[in-house]
């Protein structure tokens, strides 16, 4: 009797035990810089050093009303340390920032930066995720974070 009840204690604590969650903390998504990729003739977007792709076809109809011409399109994308993607490119007005979910990528915020579009954007990794356009020095920095524009201004 004390033997059964030992064996059926001993089963319950190790399920018990096999069902807690295990979080490994502090985790580090970022990407140290931004990559560059131009959507192949079907809009997928293939990152191999990071081992994504996604299809880019909606979001340049979002952005710029052509779905068609894809290849002309070269995104910027930058992943912070959260896990969101950062996405923008060549006349692009947003930047749009996309969570992570079962075989797809969401969108969390579309952030408003330019109301004439982006003439040469490039992000950079500074803690918070740094907007540049690289063709204008009187263009402020922007830092922002999957919340929106931390610092600087949109123009």
């Amino acid at each position: 009797m004390k033997t059964a009840f030992c064996f059926i204690l001993c089963t319950v604590a190790f399920i018990i035990e096999g069902c807690s969650s295990l979080t490994l903390q502090p985790a580090d998504f970022s990407w140290p810089k931004e990559e560059l990729i131009t959507p192949d003739v079907n809009g997928t977007v293939k990152i191999p050093r990071y081992q994504v792709s996604f299809n880019s076809k909606q979001l340049l109809f979002e952005e710029l009303q052509d779905s068609v011409n894809v290849t002309k399109h070269p995104l910027n994308v930058i992943r912070d340390r959260n896990g969101y993607y950062f996405i923008t490119a060549k006349n692009f007005k947003n930047v749009y920032v996309f969570n992570q979910d079962e075989g797809a990528l969401n969108l969390e915020k579309k952030i408003n930066i330019s109301e004439v579009g982006l003439e040469a954007p490039a992000f950079n990794q500074k803690g918070l995720i740094e907007l540049v356009n690289e063709l204008k020095e009187e263009w402020p920095k922007i830092y922002m974070s999957n919340d929106g524009i931390q610092e600087g201004e949109k123009k």
